[in-house]
This record gives C-alpha cells, sequence and structure tokens, in this order.
C-alpha cells in the first residue's frame, strides 16, 4: 500500500464516525498567534454536541501542518492576528490532507488576510479562492443562513466573506474574512458579544463541523 493510499485510508476511517473524534487547531509557522482564542473551541465543541448530536472529544488537538497525524482529523482550524508561513513540507503534507477528504476552516481572527492568501496559493497554486454563494449546503447544514456568513466583529467595517478552495466538486477549504467567527464563539465575558450575535457564530461554526464530517 502506498503513502498516500495508507493516509486516504486512515483518513476515511476517522471521518466515518463523528463519535469520539476531536478538531484539530493548526500550529503554524511565521509567528502569527496561532494559539489565539483558546475559548473558542472547546466552547463550539460543547454547542455542536449540545445541538447537532455530535459526540466529539471535549478537548481539540493542537497539529502541525507538516505532522502525519493531521490524518486524523476530519476537521483542522486554523486563526490568528499576524504572519503565516507553510514550508515546502507542510504545503504537500496540507494538500494531501484536503486532497485525501480533510477539511481545513481559516478564520481570520483581523490581521491575517495579507499573509494567509499567500499561503493558500501555495497549497493550489492554479485555483482561485471564490466566494460561496448563499445557496451553498455550509450556510444550511444544521441552521439556516439565508444572507450567508453572519458578521460578528466589525473591525474595519467590511462585509463579511465566505470563500472557499474546492477540489474535485468538494469544498476543501473554507477561508471566512472580515466575520472573526472564533471571537464569537470565545467565554462570552472576553469580548462583550450580545448573545444574539455569539449565538449566530456557534450556529454556523455548528454548520461548518457538520459540513466537514459529511463532505
Amino acid at each position: 500500500m502506498t503513502k498516500n493510499l495508507l493516509r486516504i485510508l486512515v483518513l476515511f476511517l476517522c471521518v466515518g464516525s463523528v463519535s469520539g473524534q476531536q478538531i484539530a487547531l493548526l500550529k503554524y509557522q511565521g509567528g502569527g498567534d496561532w494559539y489565539v482564542n483558546p475559548t473558542s473551541l472547546p466552547n463550539l465543541i460543547a454547542f455542536c454536541n449540545e445541538n447537532i448530536e455530535t459526540a466529539l472529544d471535549s478537548k481539540p488537538a493542537t497539529v502541525s501542518p507538516n505532522s502525519r497525524e493531521i490524518f486524523q482529523y476530519p476537521l483542522v482550524h486554523m486563526t490568528g492576528h499576524g504572519n503565516v508561513f507553510f514550508s515546502e513540507e507542510d504545503v504537500e503534507n496540507l494538500r494531501n490532507y484536503l486532497k485525501s477528504g480533510g477539511f481545513l476552516h481559516i478564520d481570520d481572527n483581523y490581521g491575517m488576510d495579507q499573509y494567509v492568501r499567500k499561503e493558500i496559493k501555495k497549497l493550489f497554486p492554479d485555483t482561485e479562492l471564490t466566494e460561496l454563494p448563499k445557496s451553498h449546503p455550509i450556510f444550511s447544514s444544521a441552521f439556516d443562513f439565508p444572507e450567508g456568513i453572519p458578521k460578528i466583529h466589525e473591525h474595519d467595517g467590511n462585509r463579511p466573506m465566505a470563500l472557499g478552495i474546492f477540489f474535485e466538486g468538494r469544498l476543501v477549504l473554507l477561508y471566512t474574512h472580515e466575520t472573526d467567527l472564533g471571537d464569537g464563539w470565545e467565554n462570552p465575558e472576553i469580548h462583550n458579544n450580545p448573545p444574539a450575535v455569539r449565538l449566530k457564530a456557534l450556529r454556523m461554526g455548528a454548520n461548518i463541523v457538520k459540513y466537514a464530517f459529511e463532505h
């Protein structure tokens, strides 16, 4: 069995059941604060387990982009404010992960955009980031968002965007920009988001989780 086929088999077995699976946080290079929003993923996991019948491990894993362990996680989340850098080894491993059935959600925590777009281009140099239409199933997989990605934080006052990379017709990478979902997932006292705004963020996060596991 080739190395790539083995990776695909491992990922297939992991995706086969949501029960007991982990979501992973990507520990990338470049100096950006990949570790920001420490309460966001635990809160999103708890919300999903309570509201969309998942049984995810309550503690998210941490994984590097060049690690073989990434193939254990059907969904990898990435966030931060600053610089991002993917080495050639990172790029090859991440690309194989995504082509093998994995899913990467990148959430710009403000200030990441100018760096991460270049690194996304390394992953799929012949594919452009495209804005997802409001009709895309990720906006209705668990909760309905007829207007698309919700706005959680204002930052520069620009409209929120959900951009994607598709491989063989499947959305493999979701980049959320000017929305800052992760801040909405954090403990309520950290950013003082109104309950209704925080609920929108958690529901959209649940949609991403459900979509990633089902596709």
